[in-house]
């Protein structure tokens, strides 16, 4: 397809990059705070005081 005008090849290399990054960032913030947040209930289990 080289007979495509520049413009639209440059707009598909955006959209790529722009959904390349957008899943990257996607995938780190949803992976990130998970463990803080397990360490924040598991903290707040450990700070529970069981008197029976």
């Amino acid at each position: 397809m080289p007979q495509m005008a520049p413009i639209w090849w440059t707009t598909l290399f955006i959209m790529f990059n722009l959904s390349f990054l957008a899943m990257i960032t996607i995938t780190y913030f949803q992976e990130i705070p998970l463990p803080s947040m397990e360490s924040k209930t598991i903290k707040q289990i450990k700070n529970l005081d069981w008197k029976w």
